[in-house]
């Protein structure tokens, strides 16, 4: 008899290492990356070393567990992604569509809709210039829908792609079938204190507070003036946890925006330069990685997420630095030189 599970794409990155910690305790967890997890999570979840892009791999785990819920997280970061781009189109988008079809086919086999929770980005807008992106200070879901990041392209499209099997799939049939059920969320820029930066355009944040801790100087790749919304990786974590328990009938969309607060490069700074009084850092612009971030809104509307489903984030920025960021990447490199 099959096994009932969450599963976990992407596990090993940042936001799976902290989804596992967050649900393992009371759930069956099957996680999927090519990298193995870390010694510490390897108890807490049934660790499938391998492709996403796989599909005997998948249809083994099917025939093993039956999964109730999918958190896909596996993807190719943005930074990584411009370098690679053919290479990102088909992990971001091939590798979430077998999975999307596999999710509507098992939906159907049981007829009953599996949850496909699906983490999106802020690289899915795109400001023209820098002078739209001060007009627009708050951007709502259904606007500027205009990457201009391979990244940002495949998040968008994925977004497209899990309303079709939700709301389309094999809408030509007979009889309707049964569909998954698809929940997206919107995430800003995020910062964690426990695993490192990879890859990502909004990586600035917390390469800059790590460096610190490391006593590396470190050279920031755009203006002290460029603005981005963040988060604390905990609140990143709750949001998908928080959209996934959410009662289907309160959802009136299936995409959502999550945001924290809203930061320049030189907040940022002066935040770790006023926990590290040595660090070194400079702005160093590399225009080309500088204009993707100034392609994204200075901040994001959250509103629906809020009334919809009660989202609100458990960290403000003075939460975020003096509780959870800076204790927590300054004991990681302390611990390191003890050892």
């Amino acid at each position: 008899m099959r096994k009932r599970a969450i599963l976990i794409t992407g596990a090993s990155g940042e936001v799976g290492q902290a989804l596992i910690r967050e649900l393992a305790a009371e759930n069956r967890l099957v996680s999927l990356d090519l990298a193995a997890l870390p010694t510490e999570l390897e108890s807490q979840s049934t660790h499938v070393q391998g492709d996403l892009l796989d599909t005997h791999l998948l249809t083994r785990l099917v025939s093993e567990y039956e999964i109730d819920v999918i958190y896909h997280l596996a993807a190719l970061l943005s930074t990584r992604a411009e370098i690679t781009p053919e290479m990102a189109h088909e992990v971001n988008v091939e590798g979430t569509l077998g999975l999307l079809r596999l999710a509507a086919e098992q939906s159907q086999w049981r007829a009953q809709p599996i949850q496909f929770i699906f983490p999106s980005s802020i690289a899915v807008y795109g400001m023209p210039d820098r002078e739209s992106k001060n007009l627009y200070a708050r951007v709502r879901e259904f606007e500027w829908n205009q990457p201009r990041t391979m990244y940002g392209c495949n998040k968008l499209y994925c977004e497209m792609l899990g309303s079709y099997y939700s709301r389309h799939y094999r809408q030509l049939a007979a009889q309707k079938p049964v569909t998954l059920d698809f929940r997206c969320v919107r995430f800003p820029g995020l910062l964690s204190a426990f695993t490192l930066p990879a890859g990502g355009t909004s990586d600035y944040g917390p390469e800059m507070i790590h460096a610190a801790a490391r006593g590396e100087p470190y050279d920031c790749f755009v203006r002290e003036d460029a603005r981005i919304p963040f988060m604390a990786m905990p609140d990143a974590v709750h949001a998908l946890v928080e959209l996934a328990h959410a009662p289907v009938e309160a959802l009136r969309r299936q995409v959502y925006n999550v945001t924290g607060f809203s930061l320049s490069a030189a907040q940022i700074r002066d935040r770790v330069q006023a926990a590290f009084p040595a660090a070194e850092i400079r702005f160093a612009p590399d225009l080309k990685r500088e204009a993707i971030v100034d392609s994204w809104p200075a901040d994001i509307d959250d509103t629906a997420a809020r009334l919809e489903w009660g989202w609100s984030p458990a960290y403000d920025v003075e939460r975020a630095f003096n509780e959870y960021l800076l204790p927590n990447v300054r004991q990681r490199y302390q611990r390191a030189v003890a050892t």
